[in-house]
């Protein structure tokens, strides 16, 4: 029953990522929220390493500062910096669904780093899961709650996270976890200040109430508790863990719906049990007790 209710609680809150960004960038730039939640986050992050785990969390050696500048580039400055981007031309729940198909993506650039060959089954999920992405997106495109630069831009950001998660698995990092993901996050925030500076409308930006409660809700449920609760599924049973990321599209669809009057269609639902189908199918061997 624990694992239940911590299953939910991850799915949810990590779902939530998506309306969170919509409230923020209803007052600010997006390029101004994505900075002044990863300056936070990271600093944040680092501040409890160095300060409360000091005895578990070493400083980054030379190597090591070439392997987060990169990890953080790709996972926070354009991942981050494109979903955040894409928020302002693409539905909560589309943002939600594209999210649930890194690992789709993962699989493809993996295999092709590690020159595999492709299996039938890994192509079908991929091809059902761009279907059902598309399937879910097409009458958002004719009521004006997506545009095709927008998913272009998601899909951009998703490739890039991909990349990096498939960088990230093939270092020997020396590292604990809270440091790699403060460093990384901090620095891709960094990298991404020069884009801010010259792009982002500081003249509409209102640092209001719902500014800052749109930076703590990304920081603290989404970026803290719900990454803490994921790692506690993946100790527990990392291929039972892997089956609450099928949910998120279900709760980002709720979430777009209830807050923010985004509308469910048949072709969500439709789209949606596409991505979950191909997710399942294109992982089959992570669910087969022989390869466990």
């Amino acid at each position: 029953m624990r694992q239940l209710i911590t299953g939910f609680l991850f799915a949810l809150l990590w779902a939530s990522a998506a309306a969170a960004t919509k409230f923020g960038i209803r007052v600010a730039d997006p390029f101004i929220l994505a900075n002044v939640r990863f300056l936070i986050a990271g600093s944040g992050m680092l501040a409890f390493a160095y300060l409360f785990r000091r005895e578990q969390s070493a400083w980054p050696e030379k190597t090591e500062w070439k392997h987060l500048l990169i990890f953080g580039f790709m996972n926070t400055t354009i991942y981050l910096g494109c979903f955040v981007l894409s928020m302002r031309s693409v539905s909560a729940g589309i943002g939600s669904l594209s999210t649930a198909t890194s690992p789709l993506f993962i699989m493809i650039i993996s295999a092709f780093w590690m020159k595999r060959a492709l299996k039938w089954y890994e192509i079908t999920g991929m091809v059902l899961g761009l279907t059902g992405v598309a399937l879910a997106t097409w009458p958002l495109l004719k009521d004006s709650h997506a545009t095709v630069s927008g998913i272009l831009i998601l899909m951009f950001g998703m490739v890039s996270v991909s990349v990096a998660t498939v960088y990230y698995a093939r270092i020997k990092w020396k590292l604990s976890n809270i440091v790699i993901n403060g460093w990384q996050v901090l620095l891709g925030g960094i990298l991404l200040l020069p884009v801010t500076c010259l792009f982002a409308d500081f003249r509409n930006t209102r640092f209001n109430i719902q500014f800052w409660c749109s930076v703590g809700w990304l920081i603290l449920p989404v970026s803290v508790i719900a990454l803490q609760l994921w790692f506690y599924l993946v100790k527990k049973d990392a291929v039972k863990a892997s089956l609450w990321m099928f949910l998120c599209p279900v709760f980002g669809f709720f979430f777009s719906w209830a807050l923010l009057n985004e509308p469910i269609t048949w072709f969500t639902l439709a789209g949606t049990v596409l991505v979950v189908g191909g997710l399942y199918l294109a992982q089959r061997d992570k669910f087969n007790p022989q390869n466990q």
